[in-house]
């Protein structure tokens, strides 16, 4: 774990295909609603409204933010499943974490969504073959090409980070 509120379980590092990480992060996408569930799991009004640090989204934006992410992250990965090398489209989080529907719209839409479209990807993606993993996508805003693999470890990460955000709050808080 890390002191710096923004990157509380550290920076995400690449790691080298294996079967053993594989399984890992597929379970860290299946159990990543249930996860974030229970992290929000009785915030009041006022708690999801709280930044989970000084200048940091408030907790209803991440979570409505990880659903964002997470609906890219899905379609990212169909494309590279059945393009050669597709440009993925980047898009503006933070913009999207001030539109209305963040505000308008209760923390459960979100962890509903993330029910059915995190079994629905980890259906798409557990029988890869090794080579398919290899398949890329190019971001043109880091104007570099990504392995679906780095992408796995990348989301595994971003599900285990915006967790460990609302828990830490939660301690620092004392809303155990």
């Amino acid at each position: 774990m890390s002191d710096d509120l923004r990157y509380p379980i550290g920076k995400y590092e690449a790691t080298p295909f294996s079967n053993e990480q594989k399984e890992k992060w597929l379970a860290d996408l299946r159990f990543l609603p249930a996860e974030l569930e229970q992290a929000i799991n009785n915030l009041d009004e006022h708690q999801l409204n709280t930044p989970y640090r000084n200048g940091g989204w408030r907790v209803q934006q991440l979570v409505h933010h990880v659903a964002d992410s997470h609906m890219n992250a899905y379609i990212r990965f169909k494309l590279g499943l059945t393009e050669n090398n597709p440009p993925i489209k980047p898009y503006e989080e933070k913009d999207w974490a001030n539109l209305a529907d963040v505000d308008a719209l209760p923390v459960n839409v979100s962890i509903t969504l993330l029910h059915a479209l995190h079994l629905r990807w980890v259906a798409a993606i557990k029988d890869l073959t090794d080579e398919q993993w290899q398949r890329t996508v190019f971001h043109p805003e880091h104007k570099r090409e990504m392995s679906l693999w780095f992408l796995l470890g990348m989301y595994a990460w971003h599900c285990k980070h915006h967790v460990r955000h609302i828990t830490a709050l939660r301690e620092r808080m004392g809303w155990e």
